[in-house]
């Protein structure tokens, strides 16, 4: 395998070499011009540790290359460049990363029709990876999952698919409930960012344990273990090679290891296609923390005595549905969790009699004056 990759990779430099491609600049191919109007493409135009070691070290990492691609150029490149980052890739992962038709055109897909989504990832990324990946390495289950949230949900905790899923892992009702998620007219854990990684993360072991391989944990957790056992007899029953049941899936499921592994790609190699970061993430999560609340809270008004913009409230708390936090039902001990950015719970902490009181500011004061 080292072997061939470093065969392939000599090709590849030396061709680069011989065409001149300085600032790797590489014209588009016929490998660009894809039909990307699939109908098992609608979900995704809907949303807008690897175990293993390897020595790269004889290796240049195209992740590591400077380019210098003018502002509104599409990059598109060879097969053959495709093809060895992949390997690069699938060398380093137990998922079975293969470069084919269908991986092809999902990459045309997410670096032209999607470049915007991506741009929007690489963003996101700082508020939501860190905790994925704890949950990840929690679990001990591979790390390239993480970009299994912008598949699903283009990391959108609101996100919402036409079938009724929602959330960063686009739990289905049912399936969320198995997982604790519960949902209420004022809360729904689905869009609970911390519980439903953890479930997300229950929910891909306990499909691991049913299926011994990683590409048919993605495709159970988009169709349905059902699904994914039909299509198994209807291959002929001796094999669990996602490659080889894949046209027995339903449509959408056809697509969505492909698109997996597209947007793995897209994400280490952002830079070779042209996309970057179209602004910062105005919060890292390290740097947002956590109290808890039993009495209502409405978010306008928290908004006011912390003096911060209610979107950055909303986007922290996306579970609860009503733009408040309810309070706690009398008998039990139920509590709920607001996530605030680090440097206002400190403000939180010694007004919180003030703030949990129902009243503005504005009413604070002229209560006072009384």
């Amino acid at each position: 395998m080292l072997m061939r990759l470093l065969i392939v990779f000599i090709f590849i430099i030396t061709s680069s070499i011989a065409f001149g491609v300085g600032n790797y600049r590489q014209i588009e191919t016929d490998s660009s011009q894809t039909n990307t109007k699939d109908n098992g493409l609608s979900h995704i135009d809907s949303l807008y540790y690897s175990n293993y070691t390897f020595d790269d070290s004889a290796f240049i990492s195209f992740s590591d290359l400077v380019y210098d691609f003018p502002i509104d150029s599409i990059p598109a490149y060879n097969d053959s460049i495709y093809r060895i980052r992949i390997e690069l890739m699938d060398a380093k992962s137990p998922f079975s990363f293969e470069y084919n038709d269908k991986v092809r055109r999902m990459i045309a897909f997410y670096s032209k029709r999607r470049a915007g989504l991506i741009k929007h990832a690489l963003v996101r990324k700082e508020l939501y990876f860190p905790l994925f990946e704890e949950m990840l390495d929690k679990y001990q289950i591979p790390m390239e999952l993480k970009y299994l949230s912008i598949v699903e949900s283009a990391l959108n905790p609101k996100a919402k698919s036409r079938v009724g899923a929602q959330g960063l892992w686009q739990f289905m009702p049912g399936t969320g409930r198995m997982y604790g998620l519960h949902r209420s007219s004022r809360v729904d854990d689905r869009m609970n960012i911390y519980k439903a990684t953890e479930a997300a993360c229950q929910h891909f072991c306990d499909l691991y344990d049913r299926y011994h391989d990683w590409n048919l944990v993605l495709a159970a957790y988009n169709a349905g273990p059902g699904n994914v056992n039909k299509a198994i007899r209807r291959a002929g029953g001796n094999t669990t090679n996602y490659w080889e049941i894949s046209p027995y899936l339903p449509r959408e499921t056809q697509n969505y290891v492909p698109a997996f592994i597209a947007v793995n790609y897209m994400m280490k190699y952002s830079d070779a296609h042209n996309i970057q970061e179209i602004e910062k993430e105005s919060l890292h999560y390290y740097e947002t923390d956590t109290v808890y609340i039993y009495k209502k809270l409405e978010f306008t008004k928290l908004a006011e005595w912390l003096n911060i913009d209610i979107k950055i409230i909303d986007n922290l708390n996306p579970q609860y549905r009503r733009d408040y936090i309810p309070a706690r039902v009398e008998g039990t001990k139920k509590k709920y969790v607001l996530t605030l950015p680090s440097n206002k719970i400190g403000e939180f902490i010694i007004n919180e009699d003030k703030i949990l009181s129902g009243l503005s500011p504005k009413e604070w004061s002229l209560e006072a004056t009384k």
